[in-house]
C-alpha cells in the first residue's frame, strides 16, 4: 500500500538546530533539485498496486536512502546513522 504525502518539503522548510539554513550550493541539495521525484512517485506507487498492509516509506525517503547508501558505500546501518547525523542527507 502506497499513500502519496501530503506535502513535499523545500530546502526552505529544514529548519536546522543552530537556526540556520541548508547552503543551497551543497552536493546533495543540488542533486535533490535535479531527480524528477514526481516521475519517480508515479512509478514507485504502481509497485503497490493493493490496499493491504502496511504503508510504504515516502519515495524520497526509500530512493533518498538507497542514493546515499550508494553514493557513499555505506551499510544499512551506517547509512540510516549518517542520515541521522547529517541534515543535508
Amino acid at each position: 500500500m502506497y499513500k502519496k504525502p501530503d506535502d513535499q518539503l523545500t530546502i526552505d522548510d529544514f529548519k536546522l538546530f543552530f537556526e540556520g539554513k541548508l547552503k543551497p550550493d551543497n552536493r546533495w541539495v543540488k542533486m535533490a533539485e535535479v531527480i524528477p521525484w514526481d516521475k519517480i512517485e508515479e512509478n514507485y506507487a504502481q509497485l503497490f498496486k493493493n490496499n493491504v498492509g502496511n504503508v510504504a516509506k515516502p519515495t524520497r525517503m526509500a530512493l533518498g536512502a538507497l542514493i546515499i547508501k550508494e553514493k557513499c558505500g555505506y551499510s544499512d546501518e551506517e547509512t540510516v546513522l549518517q542520515i541521522q547525523e547529517n541534515p543535508y542527507l
